[in-house]
């Protein structure tokens, strides 16, 4: 599933990005050519060094990476996620003895909410939408985060209709030939299958007009089918706009939180429905990733990276006085020695 997600993103970047990449589609062709499909835990060689693929609990297919070669253990998380939900297990954490640890730190001094309340609360707002006539539009990224929507108004036996638009579908499709990469086979199924996936215009503008709750990318608003939504959805009180993923700085979606308007297709879109954050992240809160730090095995040296303002640096010292173990926050070019 891995290799098949890629594609389909890869195939998308090409598309919006036009000319200015090193490479084209005949380059991604020859990529899927050339993969070499493992299983998580499978033991492969590379050169002098021997590696396996872990699960990351992130989106589906993601993996962490550990390493082994001249006797010594490597584990490279990537973006990963500790907790269950209803789309993905939590990450594999059985590491055995490590001599390093290169790990992420995106919210590495900030935990998020409980995620049976956080579902609740969604679903109980998505209701009430839709109770009063009105459609909750639930922008939200193509790969992981709509399905991950779809279950769990599935889970919790929401009872209108529910659309799913944009990138989304087509992920959709690879997710269900690949369903042992699932939490929960059968609700991701009965989800994405009680939902109608929009076929071209005629439907996009269908699901614009009747109560319901509408799934779309992009899920910070820049682009996509929910560019589209929000222009008409937008302009009504009775509608709502739930924004269900990190919106970075400078986005549409970021912009909407903090001045209730976006710019959408160059034009500035003051919105007067109901518009509200869900923290339903894809990554370990800070608890989570000291649990992590806690329980490894080998006394590693822990490397922090992916950490914006300062929280690779933060967390390297929390390491470092928590837990004894050595702990570095590298900047980009920077070597070690193992």
């Amino acid at each position: 599933m891995t290799l098949e997600l890629a594609q389909l993103l890869i195939k998308d970047f090409i598309h919006l990005s036009g000319y200015y990449l090193p490479f084209e589609y005949l380059e991604l062709e020859y990529m899927m050519r050339s993969a070499v499909y493992t299983k998580y835990r499978e033991k492969k060689t590379v050169g002098d060094m021997t590696i396996q693929l872990l699960d990351a609990g992130h989106i589906p297919g993601s993996a962490q990476i550990l390493i082994e070669a001249e006797g010594k253990r490597v584990l490279f998380t990537g973006d990963f996620n500790s907790s269950k939900t209803r789309l993905l297990s939590s990450a594999d954490s059985d590491y055995g003895e490590l001599d390093a640890m290169i790990m992420e730190t995106t919210y590495a001094n900030e935990d998020h909410s409980g995620r049976l309340e956080l579902e609740k609360s969604f679903v109980a707002h998505v209701t009430e939408v839709v109770e009063k006539g009105g459609i909750a539009l639930v922008p939200a990224f193509s790969i992981g985060r709509s399905q991950e929507m779809a279950c769990i108004l599935a889970a919790h036996h929401f009872e209108y209709p529910v659309t799913m638009d944009g990138m989304a579908r087509a992920a959709n499709s690879v997710m269900m030939d690949n369903t042992e990469f699932l939490q929960d086979p059968r609700l991701f199924l009965d989800a994405v299958r009680g939902a109608t996936w929009v076929d071209g215009w005629r439907d996009r503008r269908i699901a614009a007009k009747k109560p319901g709750v509408v799934i779309s990318p992009a899920g910070m608003l820049k682009g996509g089918p929910a560019a589209f939504y929000i222009s008409k959805l937008g302009k009504k009180t009775q509608n709502a706009v739930f924004l269900v993923s990190y919106q970075i700085p400078g986005t549409p979606g970021s912009e909407l939180l903090q001045k209730g308007a976006c710019v959408i297709d160059g034009k500035v879109c003051k919105i007067k429905a109901q518009v509200k954050h869900f923290d339903f992240s894809s990554h370990s809160g800070a608890s989570q990733l000291q649990d992590v730090v806690k329980n490894l095995k080998g006394n590693p040296t822990v490397f922090t990276v992916h950490g914006a303002e300062g929280n690779c640096e933060k967390f390297a010292k929390w390491v470092i006085k928590e837990t004894g173990s050595k702990s570095v926050a590298p900047n980009a070019g920077d070597k070690f020695t193992i």
